[in-house]
Parts: structure tokens; C-alpha cells; sequence
């Protein structure tokens, strides 16, 4: 059986994040929150990895800075192809879909689908570590300060 290429979409938020993965099909293949700690987001990308048997996966998230800074790290860290979608066009992309309301589950399968369908999104560049490590730093700061 071929597995096709797998959209992983990131919901991102400060203290978790909702991440739902579909394949070419939008047929949803995993969907889950996870606390925004690094063993548990390490187990995630474990997990995705495995479901795409080797196959080529493709990240999207809705924050490139703040709560998503770890995540975005780990990715790059373990050279994944990573996409940024600006959550204002996940939010006008969203009422295209069945479901009223705004949940993090929705907007996690909007960004993989935007993900899946679109080809005009960048995908994020690596900085060095030194910058990735200011961001995360300081992103830690901020929430201690709030």
C-alpha cells in the first residue's frame, strides 16, 4: 500500500498546541493536542513520522514566533519542510469550512488543508541556533513577565 505525502497542521498556542495531519485526500489521519513542552512534541513528530512511513510530510503552522517558537525549532532542527500560514488567512479561510465556531481542532485541519492545497506559501528558513535560541528565551521571558 503507498502512503501518500502527509499535511501536518499546527494550531499553535502558548501552553499547547492542536496539530491534525491529513493526507492528499484531506482524510484525516491523526488529530491531537499536545502540551508545548519538548518531550511531548518530540513524541508527536515521532508519531507523524511513523504514519508517513518514510514517505515526505509537510508541516504548517499559523505562528512563526511567541508559543510556537519551540515547535518551529524542533522541525527545523530535524529538517522538516515547514510552512508558515499568517493566522489571518487561516481565519477567512476557515468559514469556507462545515462547523460554526472557532476551535483549535477546526484550525488545525485548516491549516493542513491550506497547506495541502496551496502552492504559493514559503516555507520557513532555518536560522542558526543562536537566533532560534534568543527567540525561544525570549519568548520564555515574556510569558514569565505576563
Amino acid at each position: 500500500m503507498d502512503v501518500p505525502e502527509l499535511w501536518a497542521g499546527t494550531d499553535a498556542g502558548k501552553a499547547e498546541h492542536h496539530c491534525t495531519v491529513i493526507d492528499q485526500d484531506a482524510t484525516v489521519f491523526l488529530t491531537r493536542r499536545v502540551p508545548n513542552n519538548e518531550a511531548d512534541l518530540l513524541e508527536l513528530l515521532a508519531v507523524v513520522l511513523e504514519l508517513a512511513e518514510g514517505e515526505p510530510v509537510t508541516w504548517a503552522v499559523d505562528l512563526n514566533a511567541g508559543g510556537a517558537a519551540l515547535w518551529i525549532a524542533l522541525l527545523v532542527k530535524h529538517d522538516q519542510r515547514l510552512l508558515y500560514i499568517p493566522g489571518r488567512t487561516i481565519h477567512h479561510a476557515s468559514a469556507a469550512y462545515r462547523g460554526s465556531g472557532k476551535t483549535d481542532a477546526k484550525d488545525a485541519f485548516v491549516i493542513a488543508d491550506t497547506a495541502r492545497m496551496r502552492r504559493d506559501l514559503q516555507p520557513l528558513q532555518a536560522t542558526s541556533e543562536i537566533a532560534v535560541d534568543l527567540k525561544i528565551l525570549t519568548a520564555r521571558r515574556m510569558d514569565l513577565s505576563a
